[in-house]
């Protein structure tokens, strides 16, 4: 309740102030359109991707088995190499999705985004069945390294995340909280996708300037306040 006569502010969503204009921060979705994503393999963003209340969602209405009609993962027109990452996510009960970061776009050497960008997970932890295994729940560097500690909100919650990849260092932050820190291909991070699903993977984190993915995983999701600063 306000005090008779006083305005109540409501946030305006998939904007930036002018302190963040001027820090070089660029709106990877302007909350009204999917202009500058495509998807992945070139075609254009799919119907399963609708704009509801300045978010992206992913729409799980139509499917043919578990794959969304309308749907598949989307990426950013263009490449980024070293950049600070600032987006929120919800996931549906029992979802699973994920953001993946420096994705190589060549269908014809890598069927799936996956193939070559790292991914940090989004999940929600107790619904679905990734929940278990280590390394592949919510705010984790996707069977690579588990968050240092649990930062996610109740599923239906918006979290906020944030990538930031600078000449190899790599932070990842859930909630406000550095999660997870590393170095990409120092002799650690080799180890590391050694130890992982992705050892055989030729390509998997290969290309040190990528595109950003929002993955279906056929199961709703939302994404707003996406935007990204190049350092």
């Amino acid at each position: 309740m306000t005090d008779s006569g006083a305005t109540t502010i409501v946030p305006t969503l998939d904007t930036l102030t002018t302190q963040e204009k001027a820090d070089g921060w660029q709106m990877l979705f302007d909350g009204q359109s999917t202009t500058g994503w495509h998807q992945y393999g070139g075609e254009p963003v799919g119907p399963a991707w609708k704009i509801i209340d300045g978010a992206l969602y992913l729409d799980t209405t139509s499917k043919v088995g578990d794959n969304i009609i309308g749907g598949g993962d989307i990426v950013t027109n263009d490449d980024y190499e070293n950049f600070d990452l600032k987006y929120q996510w919800k996931i549906s009960p029992k979802g699973n999705s994920g953001v993946i970061f420096n994705v190589y776009e060549d269908t014809i050497k890598y069927k799936e985004p996956y193939e070559t960008g790292p991914e940090m997970q989004v999940l929600d932890n107790d619904g679905n069945e990734d929940g278990k295994i280590i390394k592949h729940r919510a705010g984790d560097l996707y069977d690579l390294i588990s968050c240092s500690r649990e930062t996610v909100k109740p599923v239906g919650e918006w979290n906020d995340a944030e990538i930031k990849l600078l000449n190899g260092k790599l932070d990842l932050y859930l909630n406000g909280e550095n999660v997870v820190s590393t170095t990409m291909w120092d002799d650690n991070w080799k180890k590391l996708v050694a130890g992982s699903k992705f050892k055989d993977w030729k390509g998997f984190a290969a290309y040190k300037k990528g595109k950003i993915c929002l993955q279906d995983h056929h199961y709703a999701v939302s994404y707003k306040n996406i935007k990204l600063r190049k350092l």
